[in-house]
């Protein structure tokens, strides 16, 4: 493989959990928020924004939410939001109606792409911050609970969280998480369906479950951990609660997402 300082910190990208107190210099936020700002969007929309949430008191509500206290020790903690309330603004002052049944950023399309920039502004941010020495780890735990979130943060009508991003300087150095064999997720032309195919994606997987298997075996040696293939089929059966449901949550922020 090819190898630089870019490709180098992706591929040793690693979810710290664990941050010395350390607090981050203004030169590196400035340097990871512009970061994020220059990542693609869809049709210019700049339809993203970020909370930088610095009060310790509302740290500490991120973690409640997330159900995980190393949140609340970040030394940098934001929630990245899909926000076309913005735009709104700018419509409403050009004359351009915002009611929900009239406003077209708030369709489902426009809600996926403000939701893709947010993600695509965030993993521009984590790969900046690894290429500093920093240590991060995303939170799809904040969306443990959207209503509470969304009310903490203040979020208005349009807006809806998409995933948080905590930084710091690391205080662990956990082994790299196994990925796939290449040949499992990229395919030439076409999605592999037919009866051979599958049956070597299923070989192939019972081969990635002994590699997975043996990486949490030499992590968590204390207690042990299902095989890739367990966990996947453990998550396929359950049934997503209410609290996950998203076309209800987005429609209390006024998206239309059935539209």
């Amino acid at each position: 493989m090819i190898s630089n300082g870019t490709i180098d910190a992706l591929l040793n990208r690693r979810s710290i959990r664990a941050f010395a107190p350390d607090p981050i210099d203004a030169d590196t936020v400035e340097t990871l928020e512009t970061v994020a700002q220059h990542a693609a969007s869809s049709q210019y929309l700049n339809d993203w924004s970020a909370i930088r949430v610095k009060d310790q008191a509302l740290k500490d509500r991120m973690a409640e939410i997330g159900r995980q206290p190393y949140i609340a020790t970040a030394p940098l903690l934001y929630v990245f939001v899909a926000d076309e309330h913005r735009n709104a603004l700018i419509a409403d002052a050009k004359g351009v109606p915002t009611d929900p049944d009239a406003y077209g950023l708030a369709a489902s399309y426009r809600f996926t792409q403000a939701q893709n920039d947010a993600v695509l502004a965030l993993h521009a941010m984590e790969t900046a911050a690894y290429s500093l020495g920093l240590g991060c780890v995303i939170l799809g735990s904040l969306l443990n609970d959207v209503p509470g979130l969304i009310d903490a943060l203040h979020l208005p009508q349009y807006t809806y969280p998409v995933l948080g991003l905590a930084i710091g300087k690391p205080a662990q150095d956990p082994a790299v998480k196994p990925r796939m064999p290449r040949d499992l997720q990229f395919f030439d032309d076409a999605y592999p369906t037919d009866d051979e195919a599958t049956a070597a994606i299923r070989e192939r997987i019972t081969e990635f479950d002994a590699t997975v298997h043996q990486y949490y075996d030499l992590r968590h040696a204390d207690r042990p951990v299902d095989a890739f293939s367990d966990q996947i089929a453990k998550l396929a059966a359950q049934q997503m609660d209410d609290a996950h449901k998203v076309l209800p949550l987005a429609a209390a922020q006024g998206f239309r997402l059935d539209r």
